[in-house]
């Protein structure tokens, strides 16, 4: 092979290595904390909240790495993070090995529901029309933070855009890893880098035995398996569907309840589609090519391996980071998902006002009986398409 085709290879998968390492940077900086805050709720040493972090990371490394390479569809998985602020609360009090039990529960009634093929035959109901007006409304805020960090971030959150457009006229497909470059260089001219925040830790697995009781099952497993099944399993297969991947729903549930099965035991709390991030990956900026997009999930799976061996490092580096840069980066990255979304939601007249109420509920944050706005924003979507469709009518 020529230098020339070498230096081909490596350019043309630069894009996917791009959306791959912005889709985990998302992910983490936007709910890290938040896990921190569930290990710290129920006792955890510095030692087993790096357990957690390790199994964290190699759960969603392996299960985006896999799933993607047998579907050849960009499958992003992450942790459940209304999951997590949902332990941040239940497991105050609770003995670390019942909740480790807990964990097992909730990711024991994933993979019956997935393997049984009760997820795939609720979801077959969601127009599609539906399921992008509540991608779109998911993601709105996103892109309503690009803009409005704008105000108090003028020269860190001006140059990225002014480097995104540049990028979009000139090279399309390298716009948004150069917005990134530029807030970075941005950032460190600054000293907006918190350099002395940064450290140098490995992570290593720590086994806890678990333990079961009818309560911490109850009252913690019940509400996880709850929760991310509707805030996260349901719009992530719907950010799926939206994009145009008729992948199977059930062996991915199936597979993410397995995974958590398998690493609860070492603080893998919680496997399932992600919707965001997975967004982000199954962009035109990540591939021209929707058959080509599954790529970008890839890279992203071997960075969370990364982030899993170092996962103390990678919490260091992410809170060095200006948090301006990161909700910037964010909603340059999902602006042509937006578009698209509500492009498709609102192409057919007689499902227009259904998609409407459904954007409009997700974008709202709503939050009901501890579940979000997405999941509402089906439901009400759903519903306002069966009340609001016109009957057949008959031959004369």
């Amino acid at each position: 092979m020529s230098k020339q085709d070498t230096a081909s290879g490596i350019t043309g998968h630069f894009p996917h290595l791009a959306a791959g390492f912005i889709a985990v940077l998302v992910g983490y900086t936007s709910s890290a904390a938040i896990v921190f805050q569930a290990a710290h709720a129920v006792g955890a040493t510095p030692s087993q909240l790096a357990s957690w972090l390790w199994a964290l990371g190699l759960g969603m490394g392996v299960t985006c790495i896999g799933l993607s390479l047998r579907y050849r569809t960009p499958i992003l998985t992450a942790w459940s993070t209304p999951g997590a602020a949902l332990l941040a609360t239940g497991l105050v009090g609770v003995p670390m090995s019942e909740a480790i039990g807990a964990f097992l529960f909730a990711s024991g009634l994933m993979a019956v529901l997935g393997f049984s093929g009760g997820f795939e035959r609720i979801m077959r109901h969601v127009p599609p029309s539906i399921a992008a007006a509540m991608l779109a409304g998911v993601l709105l805020r996103f892109g309503l933070g690009a803009f409005s960090s704008l105000g108090a971030n003028l020269s860190l959150v001006g140059t990225m855009i002014v480097v995104f457009f540049a990028g979009r006229r000139l090279w399309p497909r390298y716009a948004v890893p150069l917005a990134f470059l530029a807030g970075l260089g941005v950032a460190a001219a600054s000293g907006s880098i918190a350099v002395g925040e940064i450290r140098w830790e490995l992570s290593a697995p720590e086994f806890v035995m678990p333990g079961f009781s009818l309560q911490t099952l109850i009252g913690v497993g019940l509400p996880l398996f709850m929760v991310t099944l509707a805030s996260q399993n349901v719009p992530g297969l719907a950010v799926l569907r939206a994009n145009g991947y008729t992948t199977p729903a059930s062996p991915l549930l199936g597979w993410t309840g397995v995974t958590g099965l398998v690493l609860a035991p070492f603080g893998g709390f919680s496997f399932n589609l992600a919707a965001i991030t997975a967004a982000i990956c199954m962009s035109r900026d990540a591939d021209p090519d929707p058959a080509k997009r599954y790529l970008a999930s890839i890279w992203a799976g071997g960075i969370y391996l990364l982030t899993g061996v170092g996962g103390a490092t990678v919490a260091s580096l992410l809170a060095a980071i200006p948090n301006a840069l990161v909700v910037a980066i964010a909603g340059l990255a999902l602006m042509a998902t937006i578009g698209g979304s509500l492009t498709t939601a609102l192409a057919h007249e007689e499902e227009r006002e259904a998609a409407v109420v459904t954007f409009l509920v997700t974008a709202s944050g709503l939050t009901l009986f501890g579940i979000g706005s997405a999941f509402w924003g089906l439901v009400f979507g759903y519903l306002a398409t069966h009340v609001l469709r016109r009957p057949r009518r008959l031959p004369a």
